[in-house]
């Protein structure tokens, strides 16, 4: 995995798991599973918890923008309860068929 993107992967891990009691881990999704930088592409990645609001949405959006700006990245972040990502089925499908899972500390887990 190219070192960008585990930087990227262990600041939101670290942010989020200091902020957030239930923060599950992340998955890394799309065109940066390649491990290559892609100039005009999103890193796509989908934040697991066990609450997710309008409250919890306005702390992740300021920790999401300080990581863009310190890595001069763009992060596509979608912010899920376990629910609310099965729900969304298309999401779902694309991630459970090439997401790789991040536990809470930022370590590359088995789905």
């Amino acid at each position: 995995m190219a070192g960008q993107i585990h930087e990227v992967i262990k600041r939101l891990s670290n942010a989020f798991r200091k902020r957030f009691e239930d923060y599950k881990g992340l998955y890394l999704f799309g065109a940066y599973l390649d491990g290559k930088e892609h100039e005009d592409e999103d890193i796509e990645i989908v934040a697991l918890f066990d609450i997710e609001d309008k409250s919890k949405r306005e702390q992740i959006w300021p920790l999401v923008g300080k990581i863009e700006t310190e890595l001069e990245v763009t992060i596509d972040l979608y912010p899920y309860t376990e629910e609310q990502f099965k729900a969304d089925e298309d999401l779902y499908d694309e991630v459970m068929q090439e997401g790789v899972f991040f536990n809470p500390l930022g370590i590359m887990e088995d789905k």
